[in-house]
């Protein structure tokens, strides 16, 4: 049977019949709120247009953009694979090879926007650093390229957050209508409920940071025992990390975020508190047996020495054992977690342009042609 589709907007987001399955009810909470508001409200330097795309049972967002090159990189390649990768250049220590590389990305940026890079639908695009993905078919893979090149015929089409790890039937789906797989980063994924996946003394390694948590009276606090007063401490502790550390071009969000969260339970969000304060924070959701951590912080301005990232990240893999979950630990302290038993997988953005004229698909194959050649090499130079 062909698979029906629609698409929503502020407009018309009312007239969506909300599949009545637990992804369904999950859907309308993120997303009405985000679609009628507006993605901005509550991440401030998200900047796009933003749809619900229903294709039989599935809810799935969608992202229109056409330049916003000043914005997050979960809505923009450009930011991902210019703005950001200059950030990155500091793991660069030869000052020569550094200056050579910022001059040629900056140069590939040109190329980029002369190509429209920014033009772009993404499908599944939760606006989250990683989009976790049900299972999607192959006719329906197929029915929503051909709806998507019929309503946008000029973007790009895009599918962020793509592993063979975890995603490997709907990776080998894209990859046979014609996806070009674009390497975005390495990601870590653990199973520390699945018996012989972590090695002993991996194990012994999170029991003891699981234990600083006693050793500096900290305790667990779950969504149950936070309020909307706590929200200004949890957002600062996440921008602490990961926009003031990480990057100003991770998403930025909002306190109206995380009220969304904590009222909608769109992220189940965890808090080390000591002495009445909280310290750290993560907030993570799960989707067909994977789980991730969108949001991850703690107070920076503490001593390494306590070791508050080491409990926090007991604390998660403790979460991902009770649940059961394949744990995507995303990006980023690729020694830690290989340490801690993890397993390393690399990540794709699987992009559609060949509807394009020449000029538009030349970027991107430039893009993939250097990633694939220079910036895989680079991740694994620097163990990233």
């Amino acid at each position: 049977m062909k698979p029906t589709i629609a698409l929503y907007d502020a407009s018309t987001i009312d007239q969506l019949p909300w599949p009545r399955t637990a992804d369904g009810a999950y859907a309308k909470d993120y997303l009405l709120p985000l679609i009628k508001q507006g993605p901005e409200q509550f991440g401030q330097n998200i900047h796009t247009r933003m749809f619900a795309l229903l294709i039989d049972d599935l809810v799935l967002p969608v992202t229109v953009n056409a330049r916003e090159y000043a914005n997050s990189y979960v809505v923009s390649p450009y930011t991902h694979y210019v703005s950001y990768a200059k950030e990155e250049l500091y793991l660069v220590k030869n000052r020569l090879i550094k200056q050579a590389l910022a001059g040629f990305v900056s140069s590939l940026g040109t190329v980029m926007k002369l190509g429209r890079i920014n033009q772009v639908v993404q499908v599944n695009n939760w606006l989250l650093s990683t989009n976790l993905y049900p299972v999607v078919t192959a006719e329906q893979v197929a029915a929503i390229l051909a709806f998507l090149r019929e309503r946008f015929p000029r973007h790009t089409i895009l599918w962020r957050s793509i592993n063979p790890y975890s995603d490997g039937a709907l990776y080998q789906h894209l990859r046979e209508h014609g996806a070009s797989m674009l390497p975005s980063r390495q990601t870590y994924f653990i199973h520390p409920s699945v018996p012989g996946f972590v090695p002993s003394k991996a194990k012994w390694l999170t029991k003891r940071d699981y234990a600083l948590l006693n050793t500096h009276g900290y305790e667990v606090v779950r969504a149950d025992g936070l309020s909307h007063e706590d929200i200004p401490r949890l957002l600062a502790l996440y921008n602490a990390l990961y926009v003031t550390k990480y990057s100003v071009y991770n998403p930025q969000w909002t306190e109206r975020f995380l009220e969304l969260a904590l009222d909608k339970q769109i992220l189940h969000i965890a808090a080390l508190r000591k002495a009445g304060k909280i310290d750290a924070v993560l907030g993570y959701f799960c989707r067909n047996g994977v789980m991730t951590t969108p949001l991850f912080g703690y107070d920076t301005s503490q001593p390494q020495s306590l070791g508050l990232y080491r409990m926090l990240s007991a604390v998660l893999l403790q979460i991902a054992s009770e649940n059961g979950h394949l744990l995507n630990e995303s990006s980023g302290a690729a020694q830690f977690k290989r340490n801690r038993g993890a397993v390393g997988a690399g990540e794709y953005s699987a992009v559609f342009h060949r509807h394009l004229p020449l000029y538009r698909r030349i970027p991107w194959m430039l893009l993939t042609w250097i990633v694939e050649k220079v910036g895989v090499l680079i991740m694994k130079k620097y163990k990233l």
